[in-house]
């Protein structure tokens, strides 16, 4: 038990310790190529370790959002598994024919209209 609990330990150890080295490493990064590139290409200003650190957590908002938990990304396949297992032949029929059309409406086609 106590080497159970010494392994974790040390894993908390590393991961905090990866995570003290990688986050300051993606503001620079993040900060290295915003003044490489933005004042070249737009004429911005070039911007400083915080505002690049700032804007790395704002692009993390805004475009993956808040998840509640590790993992949630894969859920969706797990969900789909599921449902495709609990359906009839037909259903999954019906579903494969509903791919081939995209994003067009699968009800009846309206006539086009006439100019």
């Amino acid at each position: 038990m106590k080497a159970k609990v010494h392994g974790v330990v040390r894993r908390i150890v590393k991961i905090v310790l990866f995570a003290a080295l990688a986050i300051p490493l993606f503001g620079f990064v993040v900060m290295w190529l915003w003044n490489w590139l933005m004042p070249a290409l737009f004429g911005l200003r070039a911007i400083s370790f915080w505002q690049a650190f700032g804007l790395l957590i704002l692009s993390k908002i805004l475009l993956s959002g808040f998840h509640g938990r590790a993992g949630y990304a894969g859920d969706w396949r797990m969900r789909f598994i599921r449902r495709w297992d609990q359906m009839t032949p037909e259903e999954r029929e019906k579903f494969r024919a509903g791919l081939g059309d995209g994003c067009r409406p699968t009800g009846p086609s309206s006539p086009a209209p006439e100019a």
